[in-house]
């Protein structure tokens, strides 16, 4: 058996094989696996990459029948049963599970990838770093008198896109600026920074229940945040962002950092298997996670699209994922002894999101949480779910050290903005 990917979705599929006779490659272009939830942490310089991620041989350092391989898949054949890696390489396959995961999408506009980064990757969260890290040290140098203002739009922060991510970039940034940085400089004041968080639905957090996004709206608000609603995004260059606003009117935000949280779409491999896909490239499965007129792949997590019994596709999470991973793990092992194929089940544990410091809404379902208690509840689920006991160990150190002094001690600008 082969996995394509080391995200939530290739891992727990991974795992579920643990003890099973069979044997099992797991390929992915990187050697670690991300806790991606948190990546905006380390964007946004609250922890450091390696307390958030892990190698994937040592993650499954104890399952013997799993090799990692470091790899870059570059297209499957699904008729001969192989695949084509990026140093020539076509290792063959008996069984696969294709959990690729997605990349970002700019709605047919790629030329702005390059002036507004998302976060999907290490890569990308080092990337933001850099870039917000130098907006402030930019406009220290640049100002011309001590009491600084906004030069060249250096000081002003967009935000695309309301969704998790997009608050708690929105929520973390100001509270840098307000908080982290307000007496670090001489020439500027960072708490004059301008965070303007966009989005093109009538409310931020649309996921959650309308009190939820209420709530986040309001705490993004006292936290200085400007959160411009029912608003779409038509250009985005090196000097700014211009918007739309529901009556039509468009406008200019000068700005030199502007960040994607708006979009994803599927990775390319799903394009290459044959299978229907979606507007975003997703893989159409059948309830037991195969593509249509093949029981041998399996294709998971971001990359997959399945309908519940609501009708509407499984959210790109990641526990939808991580279940995905381990239901396609487990009807490989069914065929293997003969036994039907079960479709998968999925069971939602809720959602979460944090704003800033010590706030937060958790929709559990059965539980509805907001505030202190809620941004409590996040924390313990996140750290629990950390791998390795030292990853739990320093993420809550870190937590705690900036809970009190409101600092961040990833504050380095290390990223090579010419190695991208």
């Amino acid at each position: 058996m082969v996995i394509v990917g080391g995200g939530f979705g290739g891992l727990w599929a991974a795992r579920a094989l643990a003890g099973a006779e069979v044997d099992v490659t797991l390929l992915d272009r990187r050697n670690h696996h991300v806790f991606q939830p948190l990546l905006y942490q380390v964007a946004t310089a609250g922890l450091s990459p390696g307390e958030i991620a892990s190698p994937i041989r040592w993650i499954l350092r104890r399952q013997a029948n799993v090799t990692v391989l470091l790899g870059d898949v570059l297209a499957i054949n699904c008729d001969a049963k192989r695949l084509r890696l990026s140093e020539g390489a076509e290792p063959g396959y008996d069984y696969l599970i294709v959990a690729a995961g997605a990349r970002h999408a700019y709605f047919g506009h790629d030329d702005w990838r390059a002036h507004a980064p998302g976060l999907k990757t290490m890569e990308d969260a080092l990337h933001i770093r850099r870039r917000v890290l130098l907006a402030f040290e930019q406009a220290e140098r640049l100002a011309g008198a001590p009491d600084g203002g906004d030069p060249e739009g250096l000081l002003t922060f967009v935000i695309v896109g309301g969704g998790p991510t997009g608050v708690e970039l929105a929520g973390a940034l100001a509270e840098i600026a307000r908080h982290t940085m307000r007496h670090d400089f001489r020439r500027i004041d960072p708490s004059k920074a301008a965070i303007i968080l966009v989005e093109g639905g009538p409310r931020v957090l649309p996921a959650f229940s309308e009190p939820h996004s209420a709530f986040a709206r309001g705490a993004l608000e006292r936290l200085g945040v400007s959160v411009r609603t029912s608003t779409m995004v038509t250009a985005v260059d090196g000097a700014g962002v211009t918007v739309r606003a529901a009556d039509g009117s468009e406008s200019r935000i000068a700005s030199r950092t502007a960040l994607w949280a708006a979009g994803v779409a599927a990775s390319p491999l799903g394009a290459g298997l044959s299978a229907h896909t979606d507007r975003a490239g997703r893989v159409r499965v059948r309830p037991e996670l195969t593509i249509s007129e093949r029981d041998d792949v399996f294709v998971v997590g971001d990359l997959a699209t399945l309908a519940g019994p609501d009708g509407q596709p499984y959210p790109g999470v990641a526990q939808v994922a991580m279940q995905q991973g381990a239901q396609a793990a487990r009807n490989v092992l069914r065929r293997l002894a003969g036994q039907p194929m079960r479709p998968f089940r999925y069971r939602d544990y809720g959602n979460m999101a944090t704003i800033g410091r010590a706030k937060a809404v958790a929709d559990l379902g059965w539980l509805q949480l907001r505030g202190y208690v809620a941004w409590l509840a996040w924390l313990f689920i996140h750290v629990l779910k950390l791998i390795g006991f030292r990853n739990r160990a320093s993420v809550m150190l870190q937590w705690a050290w900036a809970y009190f002094s409101y600092q961040r001690s990833a504050r380095l600008i290390t990223d090579d903005e010419e190695s991208r």
